[in-house]
């Protein structure tokens, strides 16, 4: 008989967000996840499945059933040939992919951050850049579900493709993610290229730099023309690195974090400390090689707020210029740097921000500095109303205020989403306080459903 523990509390990583489970499981087994549920059904209780928690909003609280898959975190099998690797799903992405070297292979695309579980990763559409490349989710060819009524379907592009298509981005609310099959591509080595642009010069010449590297991407550093262009390229060169503690970690943090913190009675110095620090980290070019995953992967600083939200590729230099306007109309509005644009290729993932179209993602933050929230109410508000101008769709890990009138509109896949939920769950066993605020019930009229669902879920300090 599985036991579950009582009193625990749990927060995400960024200390945004926090509950307190009723019962908190970690099961070691498919089987004890089966009585889990079953003791769900039996109490009428919710549950929610957490990985690494750093989705920083409270997507992964509740007060029911927390289960922790973070002791089924085994790879189950290596198939060399085809390049495939099959992982459980508690599964951190930071020890995949030394698993992977082993076996000389990496996945061809992650994100900044491997402290995650495999089943987060897609549950919320994570991403990175490279336009030939589609979000992490699509690096997934087949993975195994459990429903809430104990069914376990085995779902790929030949089995079950309905539900596949709409698991590989399924918000934990479809069931339980056991195992999940990565196609994997030989191990590789990245050369790392940063150096110095302007605004102008980046969106006047998009194409041209989205050709010329096959993960680009670029910080734009608010209340001025400052750009640091990032180029990331396959290479053959031996490992090495321009970077130092000192520059990246004494200034680049702890530097960082204090000023932002005097910033907070002081706002007027936002835009001097974002001019400051790109001319002492960013002016110089910069070069590091290693193993992809150690250049992909990189520090995400201190604790913050983010919205990121994925618009048509081509509506990329009218929307950032726009942003621009918008602080540069409203000095009272400060903004910290960076705003970091990413590009991603097409896909047919029902709730994929990139859902039949190439797209750039527009990623807005502000930092809180020793734990200390900053007013953003404006910045947001106006970043929001921009990408719903220029037809964007909001990345679910991260804040946004769309009713499910909005969302119906924005994202295709919506409605069919909402119907393959109704069936796998149909006494809403795997909602939370998050989810319930989008009515999945298709029956249900639009004027019952304008509650937003972002706002709710990231207090605005």
């Amino acid at each position: 008989m599985v036991h579950g523990h009582g009193g625990v509390q749990f927060q995400n990583w960024a200390k945004t967000y926090g509950s307190s489970p009723e019962l908190y499981f970690q099961p070691t087994s498919v089987e004890e996840i089966k009585e889990i549920l079953e003791l769900a059904r039996q109490r009428n209780k919710r549950v929610k499945v957490v990985g690494g928690g750093h989705s920083p909003s409270d997507i992964a609280c509740t007060d029911g059933f927390m289960i922790q898959m973070g002791k089924m975190n085994k790879i189950l099998k290596v198939d060399k040939e085809k390049r495939q690797a099959t992982v459980e799903a508690g599964i951190l992405l930071s020890d995949l992919n030394v698993e992977l070297t082993k076996y000389g292979l990496a996945l061809a695309n992650l994100g900044a951050v491997s402290e995650v579980a495999a089943a987060g990763v897609i549950g919320t559409g994570t991403h990175n850049t490279g336009i030939k490349h589609g979000i992490l989710p699509t690096q997934v060819v087949a993975l195994t579900l459990l429903t809430a009524a104990g069914e376990i379907l085995e779902c790929s592009e030949g089995s079950h493709a309905d539900i596949f298509q709409a698991a590989r981005v399924h918000l934990g609310c479809l069931g339980v993610v056991l195992t999940i099959t990565f196609q994997c591509v030989p191990e590789f080595y990245l050369q790392e290229t940063t150096f110095p642009s302007t605004l102008k010069e980046v969106l006047d010449n998009l194409d041209s730099h989205l050709q010329r590297s096959e993960y680009f991407r670029f910080l734009w550093f608010p209340h001025s023309e400052n750009v640091s262009v990032i180029y990331q390229d396959h290479t053959s060169k031996p490992p090495s690195s321009t970077g130092s503690w000192f520059w990246d970690y004494a200034i680049g943090y702890y530097l960082l974090e204090f000023l932002l913190w005097v910033s907070t009675f002081l706002p007027f110095l936002v835009p001097w400390i974002n001019r400051g620090f790109f001319w002492l980290l960013f002016t110089s070019k910069g070069e590091k090689v290693d193993l992809s995953y150690k250049v992909f992967n990189y520090e995400c600083r201190f604790k913050q707020h983010v919205q990121d939200w994925a618009i048509p590729i081509e509506k990329t230099k009218d929307a950032l210029l726009e942003l621009k306007a918008a602080l540069e109309s409203s000095p009272k509005v400060v903004a910290h740097y960076p705003v970091e644009v990413r590009f991603a290729r097409a896909d047919s993932i029902l709730l994929s921000p990139c859902f039949q179209r190439d797209s750039c993602y527009m990623n807005i933050i502000m930092y809180r500095p020793y734990g200390k929230d900053v007013p953003r109410l404006d910045y947001w508000l106006a970043y929001e109303g921009i990408m719903k101008k220029f037809g964007g769709r909001p990345h679910w890990a991260k804040a946004h205020a769309c009713t499910r009138k909005d969302l119906e509109k924005i994202y295709p896949g919506f409605p069919k989403f909402c119907s393959i939920r109704e069936k796998l769950d149909p006494t809403g066993m795997f909602l939370n306080t998050y989810l319930e605020k989008i009515p999945w019930d298709l029956t249900q009229s639009l004027s019952k459903s304008t509650a937003p669902l972002g706002w709710f879920s990231f207090d605005l300090a």
